[in-house]
């Protein structure tokens, strides 16, 4: 991870905050964002870098900015990874919900490349503790992520793989805010623990029915409305619950 640390956005201070690119930053009370504003560093990541493993003591939350896509990984002893949520532009991980430094228990790991927000554990633990709308936010978003991650098991359990494929391809069109995401068929393969052959043929079902086009190490939304018939209802449903406790956080891509 290439860091480079500058207080506030793009070195504006406070009032350039909305051009953060994460949705709880830019939520958070201007008094509380101008205390964390020089504690905060700047970085860029790489596609399928870890930003920390199952045992690590995590110093710092991540705030995805923009495009970048994060998730937590579960590896297995037989080399098999198991994804339990999806973290983008409307979250953050590491420390969201303990006090203090805790070892992490799944890997962070990330999907779709670009800059993040790095913040001490330490000054966002003071944060919440002057001000009790800092607390309250990062609250309601531990218990959106958990509803995330409990919506997550059921989805894996029941759903067919293109019901779950389609799901998560609105979830990233969501958080990029643009149709042509950088996903191969391999990766979308390693995330849902399956063959490359078996994602290959569950894209080609996406392509034949119009609701993606593939290209080299991307594909394409072309009707994000099949995409919404195809997927399963965990998607609605996590939306909803992101829309009762926390409104306004969730981003959503225009049809």
């Amino acid at each position: 991870m290439a860091k480079g640390k500058r207080s506030g956005a793009e070195g504006t201070g406070t009032p350039g905050r909305q051009r953060l690119g994460n949705q709880i930053l830019n939520s958070l009370p201007a008094p509380a964002m101008e205390a964390l504003s020089p504690a905060v560093e700047y970085a860029d990541t790489r596609r399928g870098e870890s930003l920390f493993e199952p045992g690590d003591e995590v110093t710092h939350a991540c705030f995805p900015l923009g495009p970048t896509v994060i998730a937590f990984v579960l590896p297995m002893r037989d080399g098999r990874m198991v994804e339990a949520a999806t973290i983008g532009r409307e979250g953050a991980v590491g420390g969201v919900v303990s006090l203090g430094l805790k070892p992490a228990f799944a890997r962070a790991a990330v999907r779709i490349a670009g800059p993040v927000a790095r913040v001490p554990i330490a000054r966002l633990e003071d944060a919440k503790r002057a001000t009790p709308r800092v607390h309250d936010i990062f609250s309601r978003y531990a218990d959106c992520l958990t509803a995330q991650v409990l919506q997550s098991v059921g989805c894996a359990a029941l759903h067919p793989l293109e019901a779950r494929c389609a799901r998560w391809l609105l979830m990233t069109h969501d958080r990029l805010q643009e149709p042509v995401l950088p996903l191969t068929q391999e990766s979308l393969a390693e995330m849902f623990g399956v063959a490359r052959t078996y994602m290959t043929r569950i894209a080609r079902l996406l392509e034949e029915r119009g609701a993606i086009s593939r290209r080299r190490g991307a594909m394409c939304i072309e009707a994000r409305s099949v995409l919404e018939e195809i997927s399963c209802e965990c998607y609605g449903r996590v939306r909803r619950h992101f829309e009762r406790v926390l409104p306004g956080l969730y981003p959503r891509a225009e049809p």
